[in-house]
């Protein structure tokens, strides 16, 4: 018989209190609960919104909480209340980190301002995520995905290209910044491993989406003087898209020396190796339009099979377009194992994508998304309040136990 013991997870053992709801924290916690941090998801008796979004089999399970929100725990308290945020104040001792998407101002006026919390536990680390940092005229403004797409820049990008504003087809600014505040905790945890304390973290979405678009797209304006307006050429010509084939459609895109020089010569064009306007990578940038031109008309001649066949004998990046409904069948992500099942003997079968993230050795937790207060009882009495306390609380409404 084996004695072989199950390595830890990286985060085994930190306990993050999660007072977000629907995309940008819960992404970001779920990421951490992944690999191993016990996430408790706090939540109004109404629950977080994204339990009525989507197909559902169950009230309050439906598919856009499914999404985000596996391995965590959920507590329900009524923060309206008094005897609710004292019990809060209770897990606040026993916790690692806090994250929050409340108003600063709403949070002072709930007794929870980040000094309190840090008072009370000087351990803890406090993360705030938001739309737009405080200090500045947009400070405590409502935002969501929409808002800072266009405020950051996306939507006009669009316009650049298509003629009109567009948003992206996904929660990216959403998701994105909730990376970031994944990031913030890790760092800050470090520091409190270094420091001995906790520390305040602020996510401004805003601010985090502007530094993300303009890592490439600030372009030659980031010059005093400017070198060029704002934007990446390549990315924002009319011809960077998928491209037709005899059949369909194709992603296709040689990109060093190497690369044009092979595909020069596949097409019949070895003339084109020579021609200035595409020796290099600075010259290729100048002269993207009459690249992608020449691209666009002989990718047309071809098959996509063929030209995928091509693609892999002269090493040039190439790839099928993907439809959302062929994902699941992707031969590279079967064979990696991406797609888990989980089960629940309600809901029956659930297919779901699996942690991106590969520990050597290590699989990551699977744990079926929680019922609204589903570990209520279980998890006040964990952090120390007496039975007949979280019977109290439960009896005058402050918490709410699932009862199944």
């Amino acid at each position: 018989m084996s004695t072989e013991t199950k390595p830890l997870l990286p985060l085994s053992g930190t306990r993050i209190l999660d007072l977000t709801a629907v995309l940008l924290g819960p992404y970001a916690t779920q990421m951490l609960a992944d690999y191993g941090a016990e996430v408790i998801k706090i939540e109004p008796p109404t629950g977080d919104t994204t339990r009525y979004i989507g197909p559902t089999k169950e009230k309050g399970m439906a598919a856009i909480f499914l999404g985000l929100n596996r391995n965590k725990r959920s507590v329900v308290l009524d923060l309206k209340q008094s005897a609710a945020r004292d019990a809060l104040l209770q897990l606040v001792d026993g916790a690692d980190v806090l994250i929050h998407s409340m108003r600063p101002q709403k949070m002072a006026a709930l007794g929870l301002s980040p000094q309190t919390l840090r008072e009370r536990n000087p351990r803890l680390v406090v993360v705030a995520a938001y739309g737009f940092a405080e200090g500045g005229p947009y400070s405590g403004r409502p935002a969501y995905d929409d808002i800072i797409q266009a405020t950051c820049g996306i939507a006009g990008l669009f316009e650049q290209v298509q003629g009109r504003p567009a948003y992206v087809p996904t929660v990216l600014a959403d998701k994105t910044s909730g990376l970031f505040a994944a990031q913030a905790i890790l760092m800050a945890l470090l520091a409190r491993e270094r420091d001995g304390v906790g520390s305040e973290v602020e996510v401004p979405m805003f601010e985090t989406m502007v530094g993300f678009m303009l890592s490439d797209h600030h372009y030659g304006a980031q010059f005093e003087p400017p070198l060029s307006p704002p934007g990446y050429v390549r990315l924002l010509s009319k011809y960077r898209r998928p491209f037709k084939t005899l059949d369909g459609y194709i992603a296709l895109m040689p990109y060093t020396d190497a690369n044009w020089r092979m595909f020069f010569t596949e097409i019949g064009k070895v003339e084109l190796v020579a021609d200035k306007r595409f020796i290099g990578v600075a010259a290729r940038t100048e002269n993207i339009e009459a690249l992608y031109d020449i691209l666009e008309t002989a990718v047309a001649t071809r098959s996509t099979a063929d030209w995928l066949q091509a693609s892999e004998r002269l090493d040039i990046p190439a790839a099928r377009i993907n439809k959302l409904d062929e994902l699941e069948s992707d031969p590279h992500l079967v064979a990696t194992g991406f797609f888990k099942t989980m089960h629940d003997e309600k809901i029956g079968k659930l297919r779901r994508p699996g942690a991106s993230l590969r520990f050597k050795g290590m699989e990551p937790a699977a744990e079926f998304p929680p019922r609204l207060g589903q570990h209520t009882a279980e998890v006040l009495s964990e952090f120390g309040l007496a039975a007949e306390e979280v019977e109290a609380l439960i009896a005058g409404g402050a918490a709410v136990q699932w009862k199944g």
